[in-house]
């Protein structure tokens, strides 16, 4: 006998952004295997069809609208386009994001404005468009891809990090806003680096050549963490041990943590083979690798990372300790 169960998210909707590859992409395959019908956004509209078409093959209907998502009209088109596709919307995923390392000075200033237009205000568009709908349904669960990044910054990331902090912020206050509508949610993910196509977008000012550094996930797990979050809505959540590693030792030692992952990025840059500057995705949509899975630099045990964080924290503790015996008490 068939099993006719339907999938969890049949007959439901939901908007990914930033779907034309990496994070976003695994996301929408991972809610088209649940049985959501799609809306999919992103700026590289063949990327986009290319993820439409995975998608499809799980049986659901999708749509794919190409959009920029730091311009506010876009957005509003976006959510007119997914309200005609199937008439509510259900889930909506802010995943779009770019970055760019080097120093701050150094980064021409249009490629800061428009990572704060992408990152910060492109969430905040998205938020501005589709709370009307959600509010009118009287239901809608808006989930943000932030990154730990949204607790600790990224050394020579700094506009990145600007919007990362500012999106927590954007978050942590809507969360009260709607805190009277039972049934609308606002979630905030905060994962760790991700083995994902993302890096080999980024714009790069900084001489190294750029891939992912450990320990970093596969994206896949976070694109299911996003669909466990969107079945059970949470105010925050933490996808990988090292966000939760990393965000409780920033907590801890955050002036610490600054300075020496500062000079390790400076000794990396001094000492790196230079490499061309280069805008990456900022001004342009994303070239070259549109899959899920990007470049690491290697792989390394997860406990080797946990031994280290632990030794880390104890090497600290003990500089502290022994620092504060040898100050004078006046």
């Amino acid at each position: 006998m068939k099993n006719h169960r339907k999938p969890p998210f049949f007959g439901e909707t939901v908007v990914i952004t930033g779907a034309s590859s990496g994070i976003g992409k695994a996301t929408a395959e991972a809610f088209a295997e649940q049985g959501a019908d799609l809306v999919l956004a992103a700026r590289n509209e063949d990327a986009l069809n290319e993820t439409a078409e995975l998608c499809r093959k799980f049986g659901v209907s999708v749509i794919a609208v190409p959009t920029d998502m730091s311009d506010a009209e876009e957005v509003s088109r976006l959510v007119a386009e997914a309200l005609e596709f199937s008439g509510n919307i259900d889930y909506w995923v802010n995943n779009a994001g770019v970055l760019a390392f080097g120093k701050f000075e150094e980064i021409p200033t249009e490629i800061t404005e428009q990572i704060i237009k992408t990152n910060l205000l492109g969430y905040m568009h998205a938020a501005h468009a589709v709370l009307p709908v959600f509010k009118r349904q009287k239901r809608g669960v808006l989930l943000n891809n932030i990154s730990i990044g949204g607790w600790m910054p990224a050394p020579y990331g700094t506009a990145y990090t600007a919007s990362k902090f500012g999106i927590r912020g954007m978050v942590e206050t809507l969360q009260g806003e709607v805190s009277d509508f039972p049934d609308i949610h606002i979630c905030a993910l905060y994962p760790g680096f991700q083995k994902s196509s993302g890096i080999e977008h980024a714009a790069n000012y900084s001489g190294i050549k750029l891939s992912t550094p450990p320990p970093a996930f596969d994206p896949r797990e976070l694109a299911a963490s996003i669909v466990k979050t969107a079945k059970n809505p949470t105010e925050a959540s933490y996808p990988d041990w090292s966000a939760v590693v990393f965000k409780n030792l920033y907590e801890i030692f955050p002036g610490m943590i600054r300075y020496i992952s500062s000079a390790g990025m400076r000794l990396v840059m001094k000492k790196a083979r230079k490499d061309e500057n280069t805008a990456g995705n900022i001004l342009a949509p994303s070239r070259g690798n549109t899959g899920i899975d990007g470049k690491t630099l290697f792989s390394i045990p997860s406990n080797t990372f946990i031994m280290a964080g632990a030794g880390i924290v104890g090497a600290i503790a003990a500089g502290m300790l022994f620092s504060g015996k040898n100050k004078k008490v006046e």
